[in-house]
């Protein structure tokens, strides 16, 4: 049997969707809970087990991206232990995950040269396709489409149901990161049109980028989504004083509507097809709650700003 490392979260949670996790040895620290407890941790990071604020990360990590350094390395010991034939890496953000340079320079030093895929997708599409790549590169692509088949029921009933209510889209806004503030980019603003919305701040199939809050001010969403990268709702709240503090922040409409809502990130910042699924599931109770309601495993998942209620399902 293939001997595979995942160095990102999301290959990880395919590998897992797909039941192709008896050839998984080795995993990163930010890998989905089961992975942690079953899996090896090979890529590990400087930053780990401290609670910096946001304003703290970006510093970190923007003098580490000007030095030209990585806050991320491989435990290469335990990677020359596993010996894999294939690691899975990305290309999409050096800042978020180790990239495929990085990782190039550990496996250079092992005596069995591994193949190195990287998995960078930059629509929702994409996603779906490294989905194929995974499963061929193990030998098993005809799991993979009865596997997305199931998720393609899921989103048809999404934009059946909009078009049987003849719903309008919502005005709305994704932040990626709060202090500064980042939109979203690559695959979200595709995930947040599938749930009935348009995000005209966006950069559908790019970068996220510092976005100023005047222009947020100006553009006045009518739901607004804050989804920091790599922080679930229990932490991005303890920072939501950084955008409630603005003194134009009455004046949005999502805040006059009560439709401010805090989301885990893995739902859009962690390209797996069921997180990003289950994140345009997510998106679509928030936009129209009239149509869609929560599903019961996403509750735990989803924060409204203000106390109306979320129906759930």
């Amino acid at each position: 049997m293939l001997k595979v490392c995942s160095f990102l979260p999301a290959a990880t949670q395919i590998i897992y969707d797909l039941g192709l996790q008896d050839c998984l040895h080795g995993v990163t620290f930010e890998c989905p809970e089961v992975a942690l407890q079953e899996k090896q941790r090979v890529v590990r990071c400087v930053l780990e087990g401290n609670n910096y604020s946001s304003q703290e990360i970006d510093r970190i990590f923007s003098a580490s991206k000007a030095q030209g350094k990585s806050l991320y390395y491989v435990d290469e010991d335990i990677l020359q232990q596993i010996s894999p034939d294939i690691i899975f890496t990305q290309d999409v953000c050096e800042v978020c995950q180790i990239d495929t340079a990085c990782t190039a320079a550990s496996v250079a030093k092992l005596a069995k040269q591994p193949q190195l895929i990287s998995l960078s997708p930059n629509n929702l599409e994409d996603v779906f396709a490294t989905v194929i790549t995974i499963a061929a590169a193990l030998g098993k692509e005809e799991v993979a489409y009865t596997y997305l088949a199931g998720l393609q029921k899921r989103l048809d009933y999404l934009v059946d149901e909009q078009r049987k209510y003849r719903v309008m889209p919502k005005r709305v806004m994704l932040l990626e990161w709060v202090a500064p503030i980042y939109n979203c980019g690559h695959w979200i603003p595709y995930q947040i049109a599938y749930a009935g919305g348009i995000d005209m701040l966006s950069n559908p199939a790019g970068d996220s980028i510092v976005t100023p809050w005047e222009k947020v001010v100006k553009y006045n969403p009518e739901v607004l989504v804050i989804a920091p990268c790599g922080f679930n709702v229990e932490r991005a709240v303890q920072e939501i004083d950084l955008l409630t503090s603005k003194p134009e922040w009455g004046q949005l409409q999502a805040v006059q509507n009560q439709s401010v809502f805090l989301a885990d990130f893995d739902m859009f910042t962690q390209p797996s097809a069921s997180t990003l699924l289950s994140g345009i599931e997510a998106l679509a109770s928030m936009f129209h709650p009239e149509i869609f309601k929560v599903p019961m495993p996403l509750v735990h998942k989803v924060m409204p700003l203000y106390k109306q209620s979320i129906v759930k399902v």
